[in-house]
């Protein structure tokens, strides 16, 4: 038996991809705890299970604040913001209490999430063994390849954070930070990344173990008397951090779907957004995204990663409209895949969506990627295959 502790940003898309590793790490009759910022990460949590805070509790409100300025940061000043603005700080404030946790829980691994660069700082500091939980393929590709002064400043901050924080020199220079040399857990295939060779990523053992859809807490109830059974089911999703910022997105996507009626929407999104929905939309904050997913013909996604890899392990084709981060480059991933089309988000009208989706619905070379993928990514194991890799650290 083995002690994994989980460092966690309080995202819900860098929370939900540990959910089915632990369970399955649990099964074996290990031990799983998680460490990271109180009250929204919690809330992510199943019930009953361990949680360390890392930080006091003010942290959070800072990390939601910081959060709403960064709404208009797009292309490389978004990765700037987001690593200067959020993910360091977060870092420095993390750092002392996932070191205080380690001891308190006893743990013998550590599976730091590629935002949560404090796990990976006390990995190093104490050589002991850790994981990097990489639940966004594009880092995997360095999203700044093509802006390599931007890419240098940052890795400087990513060394001078260890540095403050007593991680020796020569262990601070060794490779990327965010990329474990023990283990990195890909939540994706290469089939969608490419060849990594060349890459920062080429140069460590990348498990590739396609999505962890584990049983996430709390499922909302929903009308599933209202989705169709003739016709095609649509979902749309901006994800948890974007809902608010599509002002224009939804107001297209209503006009689309009124053009359409014998389309049915199921829209994530505050119902504030979207005032006037046709009466073929069904409009939701929460849904319970893996049970609806296999009902779906298309769906139309923002591109973060999770969605994009959970709809294509149902073989569904997806219609694209990245925002910022890590978004355009997984995006481009599934588009060269040929699983997907994609659409400009800040300029989107009504008939692209329409042009888009029918594609999604219709195009058979489409639809025949998507399936293609779905196999691959049920090869990969899953939160099997993560636990298998995960228990081959413990003796390290």
């Amino acid at each position: 038996m083995a002690r994994f502790l989980f460092v966690v940003p309080p995202f819900t898309g860098h929370v939900n991809p540990t959910l089915g590793v632990a369970a399955e790490l649990v099964a074996r009759g290990h031990e799983v705890a998680w460490a990271g910022v109180p009250g929204a990460t919690e809330a992510l949590l199943p019930e009953g299970a361990r949680f360390l805070s890392a930080v006091a509790p003010e942290v959070a409100a800072y990390v939601n604040e910081v959060g709403e300025r960064r709404d208009e940061a797009r292309g490389a000043s978004a990765f700037k913001f987001l690593m200067e603005e959020v993910l360091l700080p977060l870092a420095d404030h993390m750092v002392d209490g996932v070191d205080v946790a380690v001891d308190a829980y006893g743990a013998d691994v550590l599976v730091a999430d590629q935002q949560a660069l404090a796990g990976a700082v006390v990995g190093r500091r104490r050589s002991m063994p850790w994981a990097t939980s990489a639940t966004t393929s594009a880092e995997l590709v360095a999203p700044l390849a093509g802006l390599p002064k931007v890419a240098d400043a940052m890795h400087q901050l990513r060394l001078d954070l260890q540095l403050r924080h007593g991680v020796a020199p020569e262990v601070a220079a060794q490779g990327d930070l965010r990329l474990s040399p023990h283990l990195v857990l890909a939540y994706t295939v290469e089939e969608l990344t490419g060849p990594l060779a060349g890459s920062p990523s080429g140069e460590v053992p990348v498990a590739f173990v396609g999505p962890s859809a584990g049983a996430r807490p709390l499922a909302p109830p929903f009308p599933w008397d209202r989705l169709s059974v003739d016709g095609p089911n649509v979902l749309v999703s901006l994800g948890t951090l974007n809902a608010e910022v599509g002002d224009r997105f939804w107001a297209a996507a209503t006009a689309a779907f009124a053009a359409r009626p014998d389309w049915t929407g199921v829209f994530v999104a505050s119902p504030e957004l979207v005032p006037d929905a046709p009466a073929n939309v069904i409009v939701q904050h929460r849904v319970p995204q893996l049970d609806l997913l296999p009902h779906m013909g298309a769906v139309v996604s923002h591109s973060g990663h999770n969605t994009v890899c959970e709809t294509l392990a149902c073989g569904v084709p997806l219609v694209l409209a990245p925002i910022r981060d890590d978004q355009p480059v997984v995006a481009d991933q599934v588009v060269r895949a040929g699983a997907g089309v994609r659409v400009k988000f800040a300029r989107v009208r009504s008939e692209h969506l329409v042009e888009g989706i029918e594609r999604a619905l219709t195009d058979p070379d489409l639809r025949s990627a998507a399936r293609r993928l779905q196999a691959a990514l049920a090869a990969a194991g899953g939160p099997v295959a993560a636990a298998d890799a995960l228990v081959g650290l413990i003796d390290r």
